[in-house]
């Protein structure tokens, strides 16, 4: 009988045990695949090399996750514990453990964390400094300075010296290759020389990945490198019955498409006109072609261009020579590039600026000069209000 109470207790002893063990385990997969705690959107940041131990007490410290051990647990369920991938990830509000893990061992491109921007524009380069707002998931401007006047302020250099901070180079559309040089100059955290300015058109605008150390003359190459792929897939896959002869015309076409809209969409449109103008003999009449034989791309004619200008004749002043000019006269996207070897078919033969940024098309030269002298009226209003806001509050000498 003793022995009987002894076994029946023991099971019923090990009943309780399995009962509670399962619900333990039903109550961690719960806690691992329902809500997370956190009631706003977290950046998870996993250093280069770090453990998923390490990476787990920090999800755990900042209120992403509920449990460091159920996380690890789950991890090594799933086979994921050594998939980590080095970055920044942007999870949702109340994301679960198992969708975390599935953002941090897939990889990609970082989401969130400080971000460093360097950019190389036409008319200014600049510095930003961002960072993701977690309430929103956004990023938000922090800290921006000109590199060319200004003073490093100290937000940026902590940024720079900081383990984990991206930092990029963005080179904008329809920037010259002298600039993109002066702005490679101006960034402290790149070294080396840059060697001789590239020939003009054959440095990508695009965003690039970099790093303090990062050798000037070895991104300026990638840049080069990227924008030869770019137009030798473009003129592989052109129709034949463009008048262009080499890549090479077609890349300076690019450019002046480039600098003549920053719509992306009317791209193929513009590349239409001067491909037309080609095809049948008349001139490209493009002023940004002027103004380049005057500034060579080294700075930017902060002036409309006079009469002398427009009547001198020089390789680059398309209203006094034929067909092309001899080099590109900026460094086109590759949209341009894209639109000056798949231009739109239309008949178009002229356009002038519509007022609303973008451009009024005609193929007679009577509807353009319509098109023009609509745009002069424009003209004349936004240079009348301009001159009415100028002068309130200031008087004007006369007395009633």
């Amino acid at each position: 009988m003793i022995w009987r109470n002894i076994a029946s207790n023991f099971l019923t002893v090990a009943v309780v045990i399995l009962i509670v063990a399962a619900a333990a385990v039903a109550w961690g997969k719960r806690q691992y695949s329902g809500p997370g705690p956190s009631a706003i959107a977290q950046c998870v940041q996993v250093p280069p090399g770090a453990s998923l131990d390490s990476v787990s007490k920090q999800l755990s410290e900042q209120g992403a996750v509920s449990s460091s051990y159920i996380f690890r647990t789950g991890a090594d369920y799933a086979g994921k514990s050594r998939d980590l991938k080095f970055g920044s990830y942007l999870v949702r509000p109340h994301a679960s453990m198992d969708e975390i893990l599935r953002v941090i061992t897939a990889g990609g491109p970082s989401t969130c964390g400080i971000e460093v921007t360097y950019r190389v524009g036409v008319r200014e380069n600049s510095v930003v400094l961002r960072d993701v707002d977690p309430t929103t998931g956004e990023y938000v401007e922090q800290v921006k300075y000109d590199p060319a006047t200004g003073e490093v302020p100290e937000a940026i250099t902590r940024a720079e010296a900081q383990r984990g901070t991206r930092m990029r180079l963005t080179v904008a559309e329809g920037v010259t290759s002298y600039q993109v040089v002066q702005g490679l100059r101006q960034i402290s955290l790149l070294a080396g020389e840059t060697g001789s300015v590239p020939p003009e058109g054959m440095l990508a605008p695009d965003t690039y990945a970099i790093e303090k150390g990062l050798e000037r003359r070895k991104l300026l190459d990638d840049m080069e490198k990227s924008q030869a792929g770019i137009l030798a897939a473009a003129w592989e896959a052109r129709p034949f019955d463009l008048p262009y002869k080499t890549p090479e015309e077609a890349l300076v076409m690019a450019s002046i498409i480039e600098k003549e809209t920053g719509i992306a969409a009317e791209r193929p449109q513009i590349a239409s006109v001067f491909v037309n103008r080609l095809r049948d003999g008349m001139r490209l009449q493009t002023d940004p072609t002027v103004i380049y034989g005057i500034t060579k791309g080294r700075e930017v004619l902060n002036r409309g261009l006079r009469r002398s200008e427009l009547a001198a004749r020089t390789p680059f002043n398309t209203y006094q020579i034929p067909g092309l000019p001899p080099t590109p006269i900026a460094n086109p996207g590759k949209a341009a590039i894209q639109a000056a070897l798949a231009p739109a078919d239309t008949n178009y033969l002229y356009f002038v600026a519509d007022g609303t940024g973008g451009h009024a098309f005609a193929t007679t030269l009577e509807h353009h000069e319509a098109n023009v002298a609509k745009w002069r009226a424009i003209e004349a209003e936004q240079g009348a209000a301009a001159a009415a806001l100028a002068g309130q509050g200031q008087g004007t000498g006369v007395s009633n």
